[in-house]
């Protein structure tokens, strides 16, 4: 049989610690066994919506044409709604709670054509319990628009305009400041910002930064490298956005910031030691 789709892009916030993931791949697998399943990421961090959309927004633009199937569901068992969104007019399609996780990318990649709420239950997995929802709903059916069924066969049609939207932070300008948040901290502690680069052009080279109460000077910068041993350095990272780097280090630590909090970026100087003159003693302090 020819695939409608031959890849689903999996991304939740199950961890590897349990069986949670494994699962749902052989459940996938059971209904379509030619499908490639391929992780985005497994480690969002539990119930965190916001940093899942985030995530797979930015990964959105790169993934295989097919079915992004995303998990990050603290209201599992609840009222929430089970979705199916189309976007690119049928290229692809993502599945998951409506909750603002699918949004960022739904937008990212231009709207969605069609959305359908997921209440044909002949596609779904008999279960004891609501609370795996990946394992019973959201991949079965993920694998079974794989195998050509239509979202019209899969769900309910629903206005594409009644989905939860996403909840992504917007900076602010004021006078010379410019306000951001952090949006994402990457492994190596590099701090991803909401601001496009243009958002900071007219504050110069030499920047000041505070989060909080602790403020650190730093520098534009185009890669890693363009560091010394402790300095914070501002450049353009591979999604177009602000982000603030240490050379080998974390800026996170430097600056002592979470996801989520605020940053003020403005214009500065850098850093610069007054020098020490030091003079003769004079005679009678050698006696």
């Amino acid at each position: 049989m020819t695939l409608r789709y031959d890849t689903i892009s999996f991304l939740s916030d199950y961890g590897l610690a349990d069986e949670f993931v494994g699962v749902v791949k052989s459940v996938i697998r059971s209904v379509a066994p030619d499908v490639v399943v391929v992780d985005i990421t497994h480690d969002i961090s539990p119930h965190d919506v916001r940093a899942g959309g985030l995530a797979l927004a930015r990964s959105a633009q790169y993934l295989m044409p097919g079915v992004a199937l995303a998990v990050v569901d603290p209201g599992v068992g609840s009222s929430r709604r089970a979705v199916a969104v189309e976007v690119g007019d049928g290229t692809s399609v993502l599945v998951g709670p409506d909750n603002g996780l699918l949004a960022p990318a739904v937008a990212m990649v231009g709207g969605a054509s069609r959305a359908v709420e997921l209440t044909a239950e002949h596609y779904h997995l008999a279960s004891l319990g609501p609370t795996f929802a990946g394992r019973d709903v959201f991949g079965p059916v993920a694998a079974h628009l794989c195998m050509g069924a239509d979202l019209a066969d899969v769900g309910t049609p629903i206005p594409v305009h009644s989905l939860t939207p996403g909840v992504v932070p917007v900076s602010r300008v004021d006078g010379e400041r410019v306000f951001a948040e952090v949006l994402w901290i990457d492994r190596y502690g590099n701090l991803q910002l909401n601001l496009d680069p243009a958002d900071i052009e007219r504050l110069g080279d030499e920047l000041r930064l505070t989060a909080g109460d602790l403020g650190r000077n730093a520098r534009r910068i185009s890669c890693f490298s363009d560091l010394g041993g402790g300095d914070l350095g501002v450049l353009v990272d591979s999604y177009g956005l602000v982000a603030v780097a240490a050379n080998r280090g974390s800026a996170a630590m430097e600056l002592n910031c979470v996801e989520g909090d605020a940053i003020t970026v403005e214009t500065g100087g850098s850093a610069s030691a007054t020098p020490v003159q030091l003079q003769p003693r004079p005679p009678e302090a050698l006696e």
